[in-house]
């Protein structure tokens, strides 16, 4: 069985065909779906989503970095009272994680300073109710490390989502003991050097599998509408770089998202 440790499927693109969405990755053996926040305006659909498919979607909850604007002070405050009143709702109705949060600085670096603050706010809401973190980073790996460097005494747990890195890259997020990599459909990427970095760099016990759906389908998916049934091509692709069967990269990466729903 395989946990899809990051899918947005709450998202518009599954409103129509979603429940033929669940079934397609139930027949592929997925056990569960996590589901990342991507701002307070969505938490809604997301709790809903997740309740009507309880103990197979888990919700998190966070402001994504690329979702950071001027008024972010006040969304972190709503999402932070959510989160304290989360904390008596049923154990299966509760949030996970904080996440998807982070640092991108691909696009637009206008709000840098306020992405900088967020980030570390909601690193103090993992502390706080101790909670994994599923973080986001894109063109910030500096600034991440230096942010998470403050936190390392903390015993955070969680994962660099969507991790693309160099070998040096994926050294400087591995010393931090309680992560995991988040390895995606871009790993079947012709031209990514990804399989080189893992197989040179990454154990497999410290990595976890993800779709991003409806993003980054793997080959030869490439292009269309990622979903969780495709996991399996990104499963086969990991087999080949660690030399085992599918069901060993299956186990492993389940076992290590554990954390999560301990």
């Amino acid at each position: 069985m395989i946990i899809d440790t990051h899918s947005h499927l709450d998202g518009e693109e599954f409103a129509e065909d979603l429940d033929e969405t669940i079934q397609r990755a139930k027949a592929a053996e997925i056990e569960k779906i996590f589901i990342p926040a991507i701002n307070l305006a969505g938490m809604p659909h997301l709790i809903e989503v997740c309740k009507a498919y309880k103990g197979y979607l888990y919700p998190m909850i966070g402001l994504h970095p690329e979702e950071v604007r001027e008024d972010y002070q006040d969304e972190l405050d709503k999402l932070h009272e959510l989160l304290k009143a989360n904390q008596k709702a049923p154990k299966e109705e509760r949030f996970i994680a904080i996440g998807e949060v982070g640092l991108d600085f691909y696009w637009d670096s206008t709000y840098r300073q306020q992405q900088l603050d967020a980030f570390e706010q909601q690193i103090q809401w993992a502390e706080e109710f101790n909670l994994p973190l599923m973080i986001h980073s894109r063109n910030a790996q500096a600034e991440l490390v230096e942010t998470m460097d403050k936190h390392r005494s903390s015993n955070l747990q969680g994962v660099f989502h969507c991790f693309n890195g160099t070998e040096e890259e994926a050294k400087q997020l591995l010393s931090f003991q309680g992560f995991m990599l988040g390895i995606g459909g871009t790993v079947t990427f012709k031209k990514n050097n990804l399989k080189n970095v893992l197989k040179e760099t990454v154990p497999l016990d410290r990595i976890v599998v993800e779709t991003d759906s409806p993003y980054l389908a793997p080959v030869p998916h490439r292009g269309k509408r990622n979903e969780s049934a495709l996991i399996i091509e990104t499963i086969k692709l990991l087999a080949g770089i660690y030399e085992c069967e599918m069901k060993n990269i299956a186990f492993q990466t389940k076992k290590n998202a554990n954390f999560f729903i301990e």
